[in-house]
């Protein structure tokens, strides 16, 4: 034991995420060598978001029928709907039809239609490009807006589970802390599916929270706009609300804020197995992101593929797992984490 710390610390950090990387990368191609339909990279990115979009489509259609209940429907479409963010965050590499522009770019716009309740995926290609340059301090937009550096409790579970009131509660420190942040700006980012979305949203929870406490007798042109509305808060709005949730409360803790000090201690692997229900939403995201962090441009089925080789030289080569300190400390690396 003594001695493999010494080994650790007798690397530099460059050494150390040199190592990391030529790992991940000689696995993904052993990968690419043994799997030759991997190097289909645009056909399989586009299938993945067409067999999303479809799974979506046809769990509401189903629900519609009365095939299925509403549960299974909000959970079906939670699902597609996680996969759609993953293409998309791929795509703002760049690693899709980089040379066609119209099939890049409708597939952004299907990712976001997808998830309306997010920023559009242009305006987040900016935000996600700054996090790489300045992960783990207060100038990380992306990680802030969706909790990361808030103390647990009320106003960092409204951030994780609701962007728009996340984004005003936390307006006054957001403007502080943050270069040229503007309200307006990311709100505009968000026009119009978010609009829609949230006060769709709003809109069903104050009929029926009314309903529930008060009753009455409703106007039929009232009944007929819920009936509307209650039917697209099952095939899109709960099932983004948990999708984003669940997303939220995993990157948002294992990205660590304050003291980092390198790409080494931008974040964490998280795996343990009661944060299943969560990674289920979010395609295994706490498990795999870290390894985006040292080879960004792998397409996130690939990072699941290499995932088991890469955390065991990341763990070797100091990048933490399951540090559990990130939920007491507002996700602030520690020296001595316990």
């Amino acid at each position: 034991m003594l001695e493999a710390e010494h080994s650790l610390n007798s690397l530099s950090t460059q050494q150390q995420i040199r190592l990391i990387t030529q790992a991940v990368r000689h696995e993904e191609q052993r990968l690419r060598t043994r799997f030759a339909i991997l190097k289909y990279q645009n056909g399989i990115g586009l299938f993945i978001l067409l067999f999303a979009l479809a799974g979506m489509l046809t769990s509401g259609y189903l629900y519609y029928l009365g095939s299925i209940p509403a549960w299974v429907c909000i959970i079906a479409a939670a699902l597609f709907a996680s996969l759609s963010h993953e293409i998309e965050h791929d795509l703002i590499h760049r690693l899709y039809f980089r040379e066609n522009a119209v099939i890049y770019h409708l597939m952004m716009l299907i990712s976001w239609l997808m998830r309306p309740n997010t920023v559009n995926p242009w305006y987040r290609r900016d935000m996600h490009l700054l996090h790489h340059k300045v992960s783990g301090t207060s100038k990380d937009m992306e990680e802030r807006l969706v909790g990361n550096g808030i103390k647990q409790g009320f106003s960092r579970y409204v951030v994780m589970f609701d962007g728009l009131l996340g984004v005003l509660l936390r307006r006054s420190v957001l403007r502080r802390e943050l270069d040229n942040f503007s309200v307006s700006e990311v709100l505009r980012s968000t026009f119009p599916l978010a609009t829609l979305y949230f006060s769709c949203w709003y809109l069903f929870l104050l009929f029926h929270g009314f309903d529930w406490l008060v009753g009455g007798h409703y106007p039929s042109w009232l009944m007929t706009l819920m009936s509307v509305i209650n039917f697209i808060v099952v095939v899109l709005i709960a099932p983004n609300f948990i999708r984003s949730g669940c997303l939220n409360f995993i990157t948002s803790n294992m990205h660590y804020y304050g003291n980092v000090n390198g790409l080494i201690q931008q974040t964490q692997i998280l795996d343990r197995w009661y944060f299943m229900p969560f990674q289920l939403f979010c395609f295994n995201f706490g498990s795999t992101h870290s390894i985006h962090h040292f080879v960004v441009n792998q397409p996130f089925y690939l990072r699941q593929m290499v995932a088991r080789k890469a955390h065991k030289v990341m763990r070797e080569q100091g990048v933490r797992h399951n540090d559990l300190t990130t939920f007491t400390t507002a996700n602030r690396w520690l020296n001595s984490p316990g």
